[in-house]
């Protein structure tokens, strides 16, 4: 449960959202929400909100749209109008995103390298045994930084809302990810473990 989350220490690891200078600040307009999609987002937003993830917040020069696109669950085949059989994506759910285009244009741009999935399989192979370690909520288990935290916040028929766990969304979110799991298991990594974002 997103409850359980404990988080890294802010001292050893948290995600700083810094701004390349010849940018200003955007608020951005809630986006009319399909009234059937109502539930779905504020069933999210108490769920974030009762974790400590999220807080109310009522004057952000940043804010940011939130959207919802459905969850992929498998193929199906229907027939069209004119009889025909057509592959078609069941849907299963929703996921509720944060629009952080605007606020990624802004954002200098981090350029931690990333593993290369080859590479790191070349240096798995030929060991006896494996193990796969899947960090829980990962990205929830990284803090941010206290004053850019204004900098994530979104708009929703519920109000307009911070984080202070990194979110899904932000440019530079995959390389404070592994910034943090090299920092934790830099002892390990390419000796006899391997850290990567799927």
């Amino acid at each position: 449960k997103l409850t359980d989350i404990k988080g890294i220490d802010p001292e050893f690891c948290s995600h700083k959202n810094l701004l390349e200078e010849e940018h200003s600040p955007k608020v951005q307009s809630q986006r009319r929400v399909n009234p059937k999609i109502h539930d779905v987002i504020k069933k999210e937003v108490e769920k974030l909100l009762d974790a400590g993830l999220i807080y109310p917040i009522s004057d952000s020069p940043w804010v940011s749209p939130i959207h919802c696109v459905p969850k992929k669950g498998g193929m199906t085949v229907i027939k069209n109008d004119e009889n025909e059989l057509v592959p078609t994506h069941l849907v299963t759910g929703w996921r509720v995103c944060i629009d952080y285009r605007k606020l990624n244009e802004a954002t200098r741009k981090d350029h931690f390298p990333l593993p290369f999935m080859d590479q790191m399989l070349e240096r798995l192979a030929g060991n006896e045994y494996y193990c796969l370690l899947d960090e829980f909520f990962g990205y929830f288990q990284i803090p941010i930084d206290p004053k850019d935290q204004e900098k994530t916040t979104f708009t929703c028929p519920y109000g307009t809302f911070a984080y202070k766990r990194m979110p899904f969304g932000l440019c530079n979110a995959p390389g404070t990810f592994q910034r943090c799991m090299m920092a934790i298991f830099h002892d390990m990594i390419e000796r006899t473990m391997e850290a990567f974002i799927d």
